[in-house]
């Protein structure tokens, strides 16, 4: 058994070792807004060695070859929900948010992620490196919870940090959960925080016993005091938007607008602010009150006024945990479409949901998380043709300079039923 232990070891070292060198791609590296043609990306050690227009190959690199293919870094998630929910129909195996109980703020999504789940394997074979789950808003306050980033490259414990940012739902659909006004939800916000904020000063023998969040929550809103955890508030309308951003401003915190249809008609206000946007390219139709406003060259819009902006494709709700990476492939080339440069569809999609979270890769090396450049880890995916057709899809994906399988559920399930291949009718014979 130990000889065993010890080749299996040897087999992965000189793996990890190799030198590969990937020959004619067409690069996007996020470092720049053009690609690099005709590249050779040599790789060494799990990290990318150099990235060269025309160069040969290092003579003792094993060779694989694009032949004009795109690569790009792998795709980033800024908000979904795969790994919480493997069937929506059936309640044991939803675990997005709190319908009762106690909790509400300190609601901690990441305890429910399943690694296993067909969802996390679908999104990892499609090029999804990493993402950002979040909990729907709870019956139970306005609070829904907090959410986790993941890191598909591992498997079965995919949590790569658990309680990375507050959310909390605004609009006219979670007013109900306030006392049925959306006034009603800021002033509870409003009032959350400052009672949070209570729990750092001195204790009061004259302080009023009663409050409106119960210790546990107030303790989970400490983070976003201080500064340490953004407050991601999921709103479309403009007016929600606005007290999203006067509530950063007076509480001196962060914040995330998830959603953000109508961000388009605040863009100087959000960039002022720095307040970035998770948006979905593919609202445009008023499905209710809140995205009246809704445009599809909202993210040109944003992105051209200086907002920080990813993307999230909800489907109709269906997107946040199925069909994960063509969704989000989709979106982008919507967004692009509709007026958003491409080299800035591609960080939307690869690097700027690290940025917005504070990944310590992101936030420690700023110019190499999210980059294909000499130095940044050998997580890249080969895309067959463009990665912002529908169309498209990955032909080699890399985490650490190891090929990750293609293979999940779904494609043993087709090679398994799908037909032979039908014989060709002879042609008739003349008579």
């Amino acid at each position: 058994m130990k000889r065993l232990w010890f080749a299996l070891l040897f087999v992965a070292m000189s793996a990890r070792a190799e030198t590969l060198a990937i020959v004619g791609a067409e690069v996007w590296t996020n470092a720049s807004d053009a690609p690099i043609k005709d590249a050779t990306i040599v790789i060494a050690g799990g990290r990318i060695v150099s990235i060269t227009s025309g160069a040969p190959p290092p003579t003792n690199a094993r060779i694989l070859q694009a032949a004009g293919e795109v690569v790009t870094p792998p795709l980033d998630a800024a908000a979904t929900q795969i790994g919480l929910v493997e069937v929506a129909s059936a309640s044991d195996t939803d675990d997005r948010a709190v319908s009762s109980g106690a909790l509400g703020a300190a609601f901690d999504v990441s305890m429910g992620v399943d690694g296993n789940d067909l969802t996390v394997q679908q999104a990892r074979a499609a090029g999804v490196a990493h993402a950002m789950v979040f909990p729907s808003p709870a019956s139970n306050g306005i609070f829904a919870g907090r959410g986790a980033r993941l890191d598909l490259s591992h498997h079965g414990d995919v949590v790569a940090q658990a309680r990375v940012a507050m959310f909390v739902t605004a609009g006219g659909a979670a007013a109900k959960a306030a006392g049925g006004s959306r006034a009603a939800m800021w002033g509870l916000l409003r009032t959350s925080l400052d009672e949070a904020r209570g729990l750092r000063g001195p204790t009061n023998p004259f302080k009023p016993r009663d409050q409106l969040q119960n210790h546990a929550d107030l303790e989970a809103l400490m983070p976003v005091l201080e500064r340490r955890m953004p407050l991601a508030v999921v709103a479309n309308r403009e007016a929600d938007i606005r007290q999203a951003i006067s509530i950063g401003q007076t509480q001196g915190i962060s914040i995330v607008i998830v959603g953000g249809a109508e961000a388009w008609r605040v863009p100087d206000l959000l960039a002022a602010s720095h307040v970035p946007v998770i948006l979905d390219p593919l609202d445009e139709l008023p499905v209710s009150f809140d995205v009246l406003g809704a445009r599809r060259d909202n993210a040109a819009l944003l992105a051209r006024a200086g907002v920080l902006i990813s993307f999230m494709v909800s489907g109709q709700g269906i997107y946040l945990s199925y069909n994960l990476g063509p969704a989000l492939r989709e979106g982008a080339g919507i967004a692009v479409a509709n007026g958003l440069p491409y080299a800035q569809a591609i960080r939307a999609i690869t690097q700027s949901a690290g940025r917005i979270w504070g990944d310590p890769a992101a936030a420690g090396k700023p110019g190499i998380a999210g980059t294909l450049v000499p130095g940044a880890a050998a997580d890249l995916v080969i895309w067959d043709a463009d990665p912002l057709e529908p169309s498209s899809a990955p032909a080699v994906v890399m985490l650490g300079g190891r090929e990750i399988s293609l293979q999940t559920r779904q494609t043993l399930l087709r090679d398994r039923y799908r037909p032979p291949a039908a014989t060709p009718m002879a042609a008739p014979r003349s008579p």
